[in-house]
Formats: C-alpha cells, structure tokens, sequence
C-alpha cells in the first residue's frame, strides 16, 4: 500500500487572498514505513514575504527569488504523488493551497477523498487532547528538537513517524514476532517420556455375572433376550 507524507509551507493563510506555495515536501510510504524516496522543491511564490511568514519557516524573498515557479514543477510534483492517498496534517489547508497553484494552470484539484489527516485521526483517538504535530511528538517520543522553523520536508519526516504511531504501525510488528516467538516455542516443545506399554484388561464376564443375567431374564415376562 503507497501513501504519501505531504506538507507544504506558504506565504501566508488565505491562497484567495493571494498567498502562495513556497515549499512542498513528499515521503513515500509502503505498507506505513518510509522507503527512502522523497521529493522536495523550493517555489519562487512571484510576490513578497510577509514578516509573519518568514518568522515560521525562515524562507525570504531573497532566497526565493531565484527558485522555480510552480508551473515549471507541476508535473513533476504530480508525478511524484500519482493517485496515492496522501498524508497530511491539518489536510484541508495544504490541498487548498495546491488546488490554487493547479488551478492557476487550468488543472483540477486534488480529490479530498485521497486525504488522510492526521489531525482528525489524533482527535479521534485522544479526544481533547493537542493535536498539533509538537504535541503528537512529545506524546509518541518523536524527536523533534530539530524543528526550530517550520520546513516542509523536516515535518514530513516527523509527520511520517506519528502517522505510524497513530496508526498502530509498531504494535502490529511486536505482535507478529510475539506470534512467530510463541509458534517456535509451541513447535520445539518439552519432548515427554515414553509412557510404559499395559497388558490390555480382560472384559469377558465372569461365571457369577451370567449366572446373576440369567436370573435377571428368568424374572422378565417374554423377555426378547431370550427370543
């Protein structure tokens, strides 16, 4: 099963509003776990930083200016994801931003049903509980005292190892190997002792016991045993 860690970075909060993409980052998962392909483009977002912005994710004008435009990676980006269902914290914002990038070269939106969020998903599991991707980390052990600034492809990272908790993805391997341990104990048992071989009992009557039958019978009315 291929799923693909998604999360951009923006100008700003509103794509109608103006903002853009600045930075998309992707990590290919099979069957939960990460298999070491990944994508990741900076975008020239044809307008300025806001002071707001930059203090999230460190990306300024400066060096922007001289990345790619969406247009010149949308196919490439596209590729990438292919129809795989794409994980993403807080998804409804990211596809919202990426439907104004598409939408701007006269593309479709991405299908919100191909969203798993992983906000939603924490929610459910531990109702009122934070479900921001700091939180889930502190609660799951993930390390992340590298995120001083919000970056696309560092949350991927985190969001790749959450997403795995959040889904149960370690408890199923413990299981299989607790399986796999308890077989090979089942099947190397303790060998038991050969049991000693008994003469087998006889079970013919005895010559007090047809006497006592037949007296039994003598006592019945047209008994059928004597037919």
């Amino acid at each position: 099963m291929r799923e693909i860690v998604l999360d951009t970075e923006t100008t700003g909060l509103d794509p109608e509003a103006g903002h853009r993409v600045v930075e998309i980052g992707c990590i290919e998962l099979v069957n939960h776990l990460q298999t070491g392909r990944r994508w990741r483009v900076y975008l020239n977002p044809e307008r300025d930083m806001p002071e707001e912005a930059f203090r999230v994710h460190g990306l300024s004008t400066e060096f922007l200016a001289d990345k790619p435009r969406f247009a010149a990676v949308a196919e490439e980006f596209l590729g990438f994801i292919e129809d795989s269902p794409l994980v993403i914290h807080n998804a409804e914002f990211d596809l919202r931003f990426l439907d104004a990038e598409l939408k701007r070269l006269g593309r479709p939106g991405l299908d919100r049903g191909r969203a798993i969020d992983t906000v939603q998903l924490a929610r459910r599991k531990f109702p009122g509980a934070q479900a921001s991707l700091d939180a889930l980390c502190r609660r799951f052990g993930v390390d992340n005292s590298g995120r001083t600034l919000h970056g696309a492809l560092l949350d991927c990272q985190l969001l790749a190892e959450v997403y795995l908790e959040l889904v149960g993805g370690r408890q199923p391997e413990l299981a299989v190997a607790a399986m796999a341990a308890a077989t090979v104990t089942v099947t190397e048992g303790p060998r038991l002792a050969p049991r000693e071989a008994r003469p087998p009992r006889p079970h013919a009557p005895s010559e007090a016991e047809l006497a006592a039958h037949a007296a039994m019978l003598a006592g019945i009315k047209d008994a059928i045993w004597n037919s």
